[in-house]
């Protein structure tokens, strides 16, 4: 049930089969189903969410109301609205499974005695955030660096699995241009 997050953690951090006993306690699975939400806009985001299996995506609208995607998850990935979930300001964004999804959850009420019991649990987090923000720093200069056919051209040779598994409007979303323009770009390649 929880094999895919400790051999994730394990990457990292070294755990004994009790540590992992420890860890598994903190530890809670939710089921989505697709389109279903994890965190809406206004909500308190309450959990650091792994993504046991399934796809999902953090977003926000822009000020026409059209939803703009920030990021995308799948297994063996993190997601939380790291805003809310530091500042306890309502949430400015929603999470939301692209497809029928399963979460493996750690409360922020219980992160810290989490943290306290297995110290290298800090070291952990730490690391994986470090990825995470080198990978957003990538994708802004992704953004105001490379044109919009050199910008899918590099996420679909990257992360061929998100262009199969998410739906293209999602994948326009992210990368900044219009449906209709990843159609030309896709016709175009073809």
């Amino acid at each position: 049930m929880f094999d895919k997050i400790i051999a994730h953690v394990k990457r990292f951090v070294p755990l004994s089969p009790k540590e992992e006993e420890i860890l598994c306690s903190y530890l809670k699975i939710e089921e989505y189903a697709k389109k279903k939400h994890l965190l809406e806009e206004g909500e308190m985001c309450t959990g650091k969410y792994f993504v046991n299996s399934g796809v999902v995506r953090m977003y926000t609208l822009n000020e026409k109301g059209v939803e703009q995607v920030i990021h995308f998850a799948i297994e063996g990935w993190w997601i939380t609205d790291y805003f809310t979930f530091n500042t306890n300001m309502p949430a400015k964004c929603g999470i939301q499974a692209v497809e029928p999804t399963q979460i493996i959850v750690i409360d922020a009420a219980e992160q810290e005695e989490l943290l306290k019991e297995l110290p290298q649990m800090e070291r952990y987090f730490r690391l994986v955030l470090e990825k995470a923000y080198a990978a957003s720093l990538m994708r802004t200069h992704y953004m105001f660096n490379f044109s919009a056919e050199e910008r899918y051209r590099h996420f679909s040779e990257h992360y061929p699995e998100f262009v199969q598994r998410v739906p293209q409007y999602l994948v326009a979303s992210y990368l900044g241009f219009t449906p209709e323009f990843l159609s030309m770009l896709r016709a175009k390649k073809g």
